[in-house]
């Protein structure tokens, strides 16, 4: 099972459940814990090869469906029968998939840094990284994407911590994941079309040069789905404006509680 820690608030029935990106782990949300937890019961996870969760990494191939599946086990453990969840980056991705295997268990859902579709400069990034992969030391790719999608000296904070994260994957691990990205693209797609009814909170920042346009697309035509733009953020609004997004995220929860 996923590693996974939980803090209990006696005053209130709601769980949140945060789900962090690919090469984070449960750290990235240290700006969040104290302000939702005067309000909800956390649920804080870890996924497989990230962070306490090394031990589920001996599997060859990974997908969504089987990270979901991971995700869907611990709540059933802890005999969560719904909650609230919220993702950054490829976090989101994930609930995404929770929400289409396991619908029962999604209240709502909260995003950072959304990842929702692939433009032309994002899928020439992804390409651009399985054509470094076989050259580049794993940690210097990551290193790469982290700057391509953080390039700004306001968004250092974020750059920082995700590297320092990443620091703990091993090499076959980061590899398992990376092969995600390989048909992102179809899988988004697939994705949207099939979450249409979902009750969602997207939160971008407006220096979010590769994600915000899709996620702008993605309100547009959803009226269940909102979106909040933070001026003068980029992709990691949680570490970035933690004030604001936790406000926002906060008000969100209360009112599909």
């Amino acid at each position: 099972m996923l590693h996974h820690k939980i803090l209990l608030n006696p005053n209130s029935p709601e769980w949140v459940v945060f789900i962090h990106g690919f090469g984070g782990s449960s750290n990235v949300w240290f700006k969040q814990i104290r302000a939702f937890n005067d309000h909800f019961n956390v649920l804080l996870v870890d996924l497989r090869g990230h962070g306490k969760s090394q031990n589920l990494s001996h599997m060859a191939k990974y997908s969504f469906a089987l990270i979901a599946k991971d995700v869907a086990e611990v709540l059933e453990f802890l005999n969560i029968k719904k909650a609230h969840f919220i993702g950054v980056s490829m976090g989101s991705i994930i609930i995404r998939q929770v929400a289409l295997s396991f619908p029962q268990l999604v209240k709502s859902m909260i995003f950072a840094g959304a990842v929702t579709q692939l433009d032309l400069k994002s899928r020439f990034f992804l390409k651009l990284g399985r054509t470094l992969q076989p050259i580049l030391p794993y940690m210097a790719l990551y290193r790469l994407f982290a700057n391509i999608m953080m390039p700004k000296d306001n968004h250092k904070e974020s750059r920082n911590i995700f590297i320092g994260e990443a620091k703990q994957l091993m090499k076959k691990e980061f590899n398992r994941w990376f092969k995600l990205t390989s048909r992102l693209a179809k899988y988004l797609n697939y994705l949207h079309h099939q979450n249409a009814a979902e009750k969602a909170l997207y939160v971008m920042g407006s220096e979010d040069h590769l994600f915000l346009g899709a996620a702008q697309v993605i309100v547009e035509n959803n009226p269940n789905v909102r979106l909040t733009v933070v001026h003068g953020c980029g992709h990691v609004v949680n570490v970035e404006q933690p004030e604001i997004f936790n406000k926002a995220a906060i008000a969100f929860i209360h009112e599909h509680a």
